[in-house]
């Protein structure tokens, strides 16, 4: 074979524009077989990724990279607890979301409702009960059932009512006093009388509200007494300084409470264990001393002052 020579014995060099378009053999493989395994192609020169894009199936990378993902994951599962590796922050269990208003924990004040007249004592609690903080736990009808139920339900306040049978209110707010100290009593009642509250100051009342008052001042009462402050109307208050303590001893309220049904002084004397000369000398005083002129009218003025 001839060799070519060239000037010098070395030959030229080529500028890039003049290098040969030809590439090694080894350069020359298909695209498709380029950096791995030769790609498979259907018979319409289509490869396998593009007829699984078409059919909806997973290409065969899709398939390798899940089942790698498959195989990491039952590695971890099967480490021990101190071994598994801390998943990213975002990964992890959301913190659980904040409670709307209605569902927050209130700090709600337990009540007791004790008033003789079925109407009244309904129209109450479901006037209370419309506060998200206030909740009825139990009503009694009577006073003589006030101290039971005080003891069974617990109440935080008893909104009692001044004249109910059995005993009255502000006889059954002096025994709440003393069998559950913290137990607190609203006396709400009908009659704004100045001796109605001066008797329920000593019996432990720390609360005195006309019914007719708005039904935010009543919810009001209920909160302060419950916190131990003491709630007062204050031209109640004022009336009641005016005019001065009962004149009447405690006989001498029994004895006009034991008439107001007209009974005799027998029947006064019986109930009340006493002589009748006893019972006569107390009716005696109790008129004197409220300016009548017979113990009905005595009756009558001692109820209007609050003084029973």
């Amino acid at each position: 074979m001839t060799q070519a020579r060239w000037p010098g014995g070395v030959p030229p060099r080529r500028h890039a524009h003049e290098r040969s378009d030809r590439v090694p053999a080894e350069s020359a493989k298909p695209i498709s077989e380029v950096g791995g395994e030769p790609q498979r192609r259907s018979p319409e020169g289509t490869s396998a990724e593009e007829d699984a894009a078409r059919s909806g199936r997973p290409s065969r990378q899709a398939r390798t990279a899940a089942e790698r993902g498959a195989r990491t994951e039952r590695t971890i599962n099967n480490l021990p607890a101190r071994a598994k590796p801390l998943l990213p922050r975002a990964s992890r269990c959301p913190e659980p979301a904040a409670l709307p208003p209605s569902e927050r924990t209130i700090n709600t004040i337990r009540i007791l409702l004790a008033d003789d007249q079925h109407l009244v004592r309904g129209a109450l609690a479901a006037l209370l009960s419309l506060e998200d903080d206030l909740e009825v736990v139990g009503q009694v009808g009577r006073g003589d059932e006030v101290v039971d139920a005080v003891t069974r339900l617990g109440p935080d306040v008893v909104v009692m009512d001044v004249e109910m049978p059995g005993i009255d209110g502000l006889a059954a707010a002096a025994a709440v006093r003393v069998a559950r100290p913290a137990t607190r009593v609203l006396i709400v009642t009908t009659f704004g009388r100045a001796g109605y509250l001066r008797r329920a100051m000593e019996a432990g009342a720390l609360g005195f509200v006309v019914k007719d008052a708005p039904p935010d001042a009543l919810a009001d009462a209920v909160r302060r007494v419950a916190r131990g402050e003491r709630v007062v109307d204050p031209a109640l208050a004022a009336t009641t300084l005016a005019s001065g303590p009962s004149p009447l001893t405690g006989r001498e309220r029994d004895v006009l409470v034991a008439a107001r049904d007209g009974a005799t002084v027998a029947d006064i004397a019986g109930r009340l264990f006493l002589s009748e000369g006893t019972v006569r000398n107390y009716l005696s005083a109790a008129i004197a001393k409220t300016g009548a002129r017979n113990r009905m009218e005595a009756l009558r003025t001692a109820e209007e002052s609050g003084w029973l």
